[in-house]
């Protein structure tokens, strides 16, 4: 057999591609919304604080931001992100002053806007506290022990499940019994994916979801608060 390379030359191209304008990436859409949004909160609400948090709980915090929809809003992002969004400098900061929050946004950190007078987000944020089962990681803010004997708080089908968390259990007489005394958690110690377990069984809440402020600005003011300072520190020594 053959084939004539002028035929092969000249044969149309049956895979012929068609340019299109390239899309542009989820990621930078998404960065860019925040980046208008946040630009937008500068406009329409009077004051802008950093605050930084213990403890993140995502659906807390979504009640929260329901909850003073009306009067605020509230951004987390990427430091980066919202620091453009202010400026970093006074040569490109949305409002006079504004690039000053922008060097408190370091570490776990998010944007809060908002009219509500001064006096009433400083006690919004005091009194703020959600409590939660602590997750793996997180440090124990007490030490927990188990003493020898009957866990009447535990079926005999739960048995199999303590054993694989560590506990020294048996079944006695249907029964789940400790055969010696066991720490599940100690004070100050990261909390291990069993204690994690065994905390939550006992019904143990040892994480609080709290909110500082670190800094706040409005046209005319701008202001640092000590308490929220010394916890983005602390974190930033934590993570180091």
């Amino acid at each position: 057999l053959v084939i004539s390379t002028k035929a092969l030359i000249c044969a149309p191209d049956s895979s012929a591609v068609t340019l299109s304008k390239t899309k542009k990436k989820p990621g930078l859409e998404r960065k860019g919304k925040v980046v208008t949004d946040i630009k937008d909160a500068v406009e329409h609400y009077a004051n802008a604080y950093v605050f930084t948090y213990d403890n993140m709980r995502n659906q807390k915090l979504k009640d929260l931001r329901e909850q003073l929809k009306s009067s605020s809003r509230i951004f987390l992002a990427g430091k980066k992100v919202m620091q453009i969004a202010l400026g970093r400098s006074p040569a490109d900061e949305a409002k006079t002053g504004l690039h000053k929050l922008s060097k408190f946004l370091q570490g776990d950190t998010g944007l809060f806007f908002t009219n509500l007078p001064r006096d009433d987000v400083e006690r919004l944020f005091r009194e703020f506290e959600e409590h939660d089962f602590a997750r793996t990681g997180s440090i124990a803010t007490e030490t927990v022990e188990l003493k020898e004997g009957p866990l009447e708080q535990f079926t005999h089908e739960m048995e199999p499940f303590l054993r694989k968390q560590g506990m020294p259990v048996r079944l006695n007489k249907g029964a789940v019994e400790l055969v010696a005394d066991h720490i599940v958690c100690e004070e100050g110690k990261p909390i291990s994916p069993e204690a994690a377990q065994t905390l939550r069984l006992l019904g143990m809440q040892m994480a609080t979801f709290r909110l500082y402020l670190v800094c706040r600005w409005s046209s005319d003011d701008f202001e640092v608060y000590k308490e929220g300072l010394a916890q983005l520190r602390a974190e930033a020594d934590d993570s180091s």
